[in-house]
């Protein structure tokens, strides 16, 4: 279910709560100062692909979005692909995963982790 309190903005990524939770649980098995890295890169069945990184660097121009206990860090150009964005993590019959919403993408596969614009 989508976070009305946490609603994306044109230049940002709006992360929700039970994604931050997700985000938490991940990060605490992970080195102190651990951070979800999401980005956008070429390739995927639909021309871009989201990728997910656990990272203990960030560089001086990424988007830091901090959230219940959970930091998540996009850099510039993915930031562009991406703004607007909610990133959420759902428990279905198919599976859990994080799902990305990005109001950009014409096109997604079936998979939820390519898009095309």
């Amino acid at each position: 279910m989508a976070d009305a309190s946490l609603a994306p903005s044109a230049d940002n990524v709006a992360v929700t709560s039970s994604a931050a939770r997700r985000i938490a649980e991940i990060l605490a098995t992970e080195p102190p100062a651990s951070m979800l890295r999401v980005s956008v890169e070429g390739g995927g069945c639909s021309g871009f692909q989201y990728k997910f990184d656990i990272t203990r660097e960030k560089a001086e121009d990424d988007l830091v979005i901090e959230r219940d206990g959970a930091t998540v860090v996009v850099d510039p150009v993915s930031l562009e692909y991406m703004s607007g964005s909610q990133l959420d993590f759902v428990d279905d019959l198919i599976g859990a995963s994080f799902k990305i919403s990005n109001p950009h993408a014409t096109a997604s596969c079936g998979c939820g982790t390519s898009f095309a614009l």
